[in-house]
């Protein structure tokens, strides 16, 4: 890992920034895709598989955090995993895949794979994106990045979430931006103030290659 540079650290695969992530059905997702609109996705007691080129975001702030995962199909059991919760102001991606593996009783495997922003004229966007992430590895370079505090400067990144799933006082960082390239990750969850999907294509099917990695 290379040694911090204010206004222009780039770590290799550095596994702390996600990019956005979506969990569908194919009417939210075409809903999506016709215009910019609220957004929350998650799957219970899944995580889910992302992968982009590239992840530009303006504003960012990150700091760990527990989420509650059901982990029953009735939905009556809960599980708390440890995140890390990323979050940008704006955030712009390019060619975005994001896939989930849910096993379906007497059909086995079946996968949904969503992919969007493949124009890099017509990206993917987001605004007041947060994500809730387990796992990310990428080419990383932030400007005017801020490693170690407690993210109390809203300037940098939407304002933090405070609630049963922060950890306040913890570590944290803040980066007036971040650019983020080659990403694979995992996560939870995603909620957007507004999330638009250019060019969305999705399929289901039982092939294993279909997910992202």
């Amino acid at each position: 890992m290379e040694s911090q540079v204010r206004g222009g650290t780039r770590w290799k695969r550095f596994a702390v920034v996600m990019v956005p992530s979506v969990v569908a059905t194919a009417a939210v997702g075409v809903g999506l895709a016709q215009g910019a609109l609220a957004a929350s996705f998650s799957v219970s007691g899944q995580q889910f598989k992302v992968t982009a080129d590239h992840l530009h975001g303006e504003g960012f702030a990150q700091y760990g955090g527990i989420d509650s995962v059901y982990t029953s199909v009735k939905g009556d059991k809960k599980t708390q995993v440890p995140v890390a919760i990323s979050s940008f102001k704006t955030a712009r991606i390019t060619k975005m895949c994001q896939s989930v593996k849910t096993d379906v009783p007497f059909v086995g495997a079946v996968y949904l794979r969503l992919e969007a922003g493949n124009d890099a004229d017509k990206p993917v966007t987001a605004k007041n994106l947060f994500i809730d992430v387990a796992r990310l590895d990428a080419d990383a370079e932030f400007t005017n990045i801020d490693i170690g505090v407690a993210v109390k400067d809203k300037s940098h990144g939407p304002e933090v979430k405070q609630g049963e799933n922060t950890l306040p006082g913890g570590f944290a960082q803040q980066a007036e931006s971040a650019d983020l390239y080659g990403v694979e990750q995992t996560a939870w969850a995603t909620t957007a103030g507004t999330f638009t999907l250019n060019g969305l294509s999705m399929r289901l099917g039982t092939d294993a290659e279909m997910e992202c990695y």
